[in-house]
């Protein structure tokens, strides 16, 4: 049974509420900023995180594996900036 719209966002949401005190802690943030699809999640990066070297690999393997163990559906994570 697949999620709805609503419920893969309220389950992403969850998931950068998992992720966010992490980020926090470095002085960043992020925000949802859309999915597309019900599959393609875009989110912003935010102060710290902005420019730093790690946040390609951080948001590649840290964000987008825990946005899929909440919603599995979700097929990628990108960050628009």
């Amino acid at each position: 049974m697949s999620m709805t719209s609503e419920e893969i966002k309220s389950n992403v949401e969850k998931a950068l509420d998992e992720i966010r005190p992490f980020l926090q802690s470095d002085g960043g943030d992020i925000s949802l900023i859309s999915i597309d699809n019900d599959s393609l999640v875009k989110v912003k990066l935010e102060g710290n995180c902005i420019g730093c070297s790690v946040n390609q690999m951080t948001l590649k393997s840290g964000v987008e594996m825990t946005i899929k163990k909440y919603a599995p559906q979700i097929e990628e994570v990108i960050n628009v900036s």
